[in-house]
């Protein structure tokens, strides 16, 4: 690898931007890893070339020859082949900057080659996992069909559904944190950590920075932890690690550790039917049974249309009687021009879950940032991340996931809390035209200014809208008004 500043005296060709090069050999995810990596510390992008070579080297690794592939693809038996990446970035001509952004590349580049030299590991590891499940003590008060439901989502997953980056095994200790059992690491895991838990690995979710509450969910009769981890991945693309545990249980129905696999759901996992993806499948049946609308009722069809394009993680974390009451609201809601708030608290303790509904012509991104920095205030939040949903529907949907420092107690919200950062949402989405409407209807009555809004709600000049955005009551008869 080298990052650098090209110049003719230098290497006899310049560059007006920096350059990033890297000879590797070829594997998935290089250069997405590479460009996520240089859009994370803020460095524009300016060109990407990545031509794969099929060469031959010696045992120093001094190029010998570059090799044309035969048609047959039969290559010399000392060939492999190569990527050769070239990336342009903004200009930096400082010595440092330009160290630091190859040790961070060369970090990069090393966690997804030990996650593509691990993936075949890891998968098999969630498919023997799925095999043994029912050989391994579970607990009496367990339902039986949560085993089945964890080896059908073990081998759903291993079915090209999801990209394996970590596994590990761990040991619960008295004080309700998991150490890692050292030699069982894969991936972006394998390398053992220096103390018994993980605080010094970059992309471990620890529990030990949770709060007590929280650590003690490990000691729950729950097969199953689905959840995010408190870091994005370097491979691939820069999300949130999705965590998928699973518990092991002694003899006597105790929790004394847990199988861990990080990763991020393909895009498959994304696109399939609620119907057809374990666990989500089995809340989603419950959620109508519990709604009481037929599968072919209208009612029906709009919940289940509404669970489809609910965001996935959420469906994954949410729990049945919480999902239930959000999506009924959400069908209820449907075609009214009103915003609604959605709050939910992650079990662990680490971030708010935040669905925003808001009539689509008030999405913009004024008001998205507006939203952002009040959730933020109200929620104590470090960073935000968001993803938007438009269709034909009049309302939009944003989800916003408010992250907390590390640690961080997250108060209990009340319905009056959440009722009052609702109405700083109303406010901040408010546009010239609500408050119009508001006063024609305070001075004129329901009818009347329906009419006088459809002839008149675009009749003001925009630049005349910030000094007349509240229209004041006026002490005479509504007749005059008008």
């Amino acid at each position: 690898m080298r990052v650098h500043t090209p110049t003719v005296e230098e290497n006899g060709w310049t560059c007006s931007h920096s350059v990033v090069e890297v000879v590797t050999d070829d594997m998935p995810f290089l250069v997405d890893s590479v460009t996520n990596e240089l859009t994370r510390q803020g460095r524009g992008i300016h060109v990407v070339i990545h031509p794969q070579f099929v060469v031959r080297r010696d045992v120093t690794g001094k190029l010998i020859e570059v090799v044309s592939a035969p048609p047959s693809g039969d290559l010399p038996h000392d060939a492999h082949v190569e990527s050769w990446i070239h990336v342009e970035i903004d200009r930096e001509t400082d010595r440092s900057d330009l160290k630091q952004i190859t040790a961070d590349l060369l970090r990069v580049l090393s966690d997804a080659r030990e996650a593509v030299e691990d993936w075949g590991k890891m998968r098999d590891a969630a498919t023997r996992l799925a095999e043994g499940l029912p050989d391994e003590p579970i607990p009496g008060d367990l339902p039986g069909p949560q085993v089945e439901e964890a080896r059908e989502l073990l081998r759903w997953l291993a079915d090209d559904h999801f990209t394996f980056l970590g596994y590990r095994e761990y040991q619960l200790r008295e004080d309700d944190s998991l150490a890692a059992m050292p030699g069982t690491g894969l991936g972006i895991l394998r390398s053992d950590p220096h103390h018994a838990d993980e605080e010094s690995h970059p992309v471990s979710p620890s529990f030990e920075r949770l709060p007590a509450d929280a650590r003690a969910k490990a000691r729950e009769h729950k097969l199953l932890v689905l959840t995010k981890a408190n870091s994005r991945a370097t491979v691939h693309r820069p999300s949130y690690l999705d965590y998928i545990g699973v518990k092991k249980f002694d003899a006597e129905g105790n929790v004394v550790g847990e199988r861990r696999f990080l990763g991020l759901f393909s895009s498959a996992a994304y696109t399939e039917s609620v119907r057809r993806v374990p666990v989500i499948r089995r809340k989603v049946e419950e959620v109508l049974e519990q709604a009481g609308f037929s599968p072919n009722s209208h009612d029906g069809r709009d919940l289940l249309q509404i669970l489809e394009t609910y965001p996935r993680d959420e469906l994954f974390q949410t729990p049945v009687d919480e999902l239930r009451s959000i999506v009924t609201s959400v069908l209820y809601l449907q075609e009214r021009r009103r915003l609604r708030l959605y709050l939910r608290q992650d079990e662990y303790g680490r971030y708010y879950s935040a669905l925003v509904y808001l009539p689509r012509d008030r999405y913009t991104t004024a008001v998205r940032l507006r939203i952002i920095e009040i959730l933020k205030e109200e929620l104590g939040g470090i960073s935000v991340d968001f993803t938007a949903w438009n269709t034909e529907s009049i309302l939009s949907r944003l989800h916003f996931v408010v992250r907390v420092p590390q640690g961080t107690e997250l108060p209990e919200l009340s319905d009056l809390d959440k009722e009052r950062i609702e109405a700083r949402l109303m406010e901040a989405a408010r546009s010239w035209e609500d408050a119009f409407a508001e006063a024609l209807d305070a001075e004129l009555g329901e009818e009347r200014a329906a009419e006088l809004m459809r002839r008149y709600a675009h009749a003001f000049p925009r630049a005349t809208r910030p000094t007349t955005t509240r229209v004041p009551r006026s002490p005479t008869s509504s007749t005059s008004n008008s």
